[in-house]
């Protein structure tokens, strides 16, 4: 205990002296979730249109009105003939191209199918994506409400409600839960949370450890009569208080910038942070046991940093990966995290609910923990 104390003590002091990594641990991580919270949005809007209208009637001024009230498309330009309209596209000053045909008017008013050409850049799949469903929703809207004033005329209709009014066939009424705006920060904060403070963790722990190494102070402290526990335990500990600081801190900036409610329990997210602080912790260690040096460090915490990134579904849905490289991603702690914390702060979900997760990273903080400490103590012998 007396050797425990005394590095812990040691630590500390370290700590407080070292500013960089203050900054590191307790600003970094806010600026992150702050730039990555506001710079992330899936919703995609205001994409930028060319339309060339070349009918010119009322039916054709309406269609575009109706193209521009949806707020996915942005008309930047009304081009007049066809060189103008690709060459927008090619350009890039338009992602979007609209053609309404000579003839638009006068097919609506014979009873033919009206054809509007879109021409979308495929340059950027989210962004086409969501114009082409844009488009596709625009279009049979359009023909909805064409098809209901011309069967108020003839007086026949394939359904009506209750008042008699025309009505659709088939009513789907679809209900987003836990997020009816569909606002990407309730999907990306959350997530956001975890995957800093796995890289606080890691590079705190793994810096601290090969710094000392680098400077000779470390095989200083081995040959002290200080504990093999005592010496982990000492080192590690500042660098988890740090962590769970940096975990309060980072909830409430969701909570009060980002407006992202916890609607699960607190108890529960602070314990499961704990667990997943501790797993990160492990593996900083079993970076600094694999490291010599700080670039080399930095190396090897990246092949941490980036799978983390991109497999645990912080991103990209995993369900969407490819058969090879899905299985790939149950390694990761973060994957676990993620679900965890989107299902307790976004679902309310509770233990048995997370249940699979919960166990998932047990095992990851089990692994890590047991293969740092061990790789650490043979360092030690």
């Amino acid at each position: 205990m007396n050797g425990l104390l005394a590095v812990l003590r040691k630590e500390f002091l370290h700590v407080r002296r070292e500013r960089t990594t203050l900054f590191f641990a307790l600003v970094i991580p806010v600026l992150q979730l702050t730039l990555f919270g506001y710079a992330i949005d899936t919703t995609v809007k205001n994409i930028r249109t060319v339309v060339l209208d070349l009918d010119r009637s009322s039916d054709s001024r309406r269609f575009v009105e109706s193209l521009r009230n949806t707020q996915t498309f942005q008309l930047v330009d009304h081009v007049l003939d066809e060189a103008a309209f690709e060459g927008a596209i090619r350009a890039g000053r338009a992602h979007v191209g609209v053609r309404i045909p000579p003839d638009y008017s006068r097919a609506l008013l014979s009873g033919r199918p009206a054809v509007v050409q879109v021409l979308i850049d495929g340059s950027n799949s989210t962004v086409a994506t969501a114009a082409l469903n844009s488009a596709k929703l625009l279009g049979t809207s359009a023909s909805l409400e064409r098809s209901r004033v011309y069967a108020e005329a003839i007086q026949a209709a394939a359904a009506r409600d209750a008042t008699g009014n025309l009505a659709m066939p088939i009513d789907v009424r679809p209900r987003l839960l836990y997020n009816p705006n569909l606002t990407s920060a309730y999907f990306f904060v959350p997530a956001l949370v975890g995957i800093i403070l796995q890289n606080v963790a890691v590079f705190l722990t793994a810096f601290a450890v090969v710094r000392e190494r680098e400077l000779g102070t470390l095989e200083q402290l081995f040959v002290t009569p200080v504990s093999p526990t005592g010496l982990l335990l000492g080192k590690l500990t500042p660098y988890a208080v740090l962590g769970a600081l940096e975990t309060l801190i980072v909830l409430c900036v969701m909570v009060f910038i980002f407006g992202v409610p916890i609607r699960g329990d607190i108890l529960l997210l602070v314990a499961l942070s704990s667990l997943f602080l501790l797993t990160a912790l492990g593996l900083g260690l079993l970076v600094s046991t694999i490291a010599r040096t700080q670039v080399q460090a930095i190396q090897v915490v990246f092949l941490i940093v980036l799978p983390s990134v991109l497999l645990s579904g912080f991103v990209f849905p995993r369900e969407t990966m490819p058969a090879a490289i899905y299985p790939f991603s149950f390694l990761i702690p973060a994957t676990y995290f993620v679900e965890i914390l989107r299902g307790v702060i976004v679902r309310g979900a509770t233990t048995v609910d997370l249940a699979p997760h919960i166990a998932g990273l047990a095992i990851c903080c089990v692994i890590s923990l047991s293969l740092s400490l061990l790789r650490f103590r043979k360092q030690l012998d």
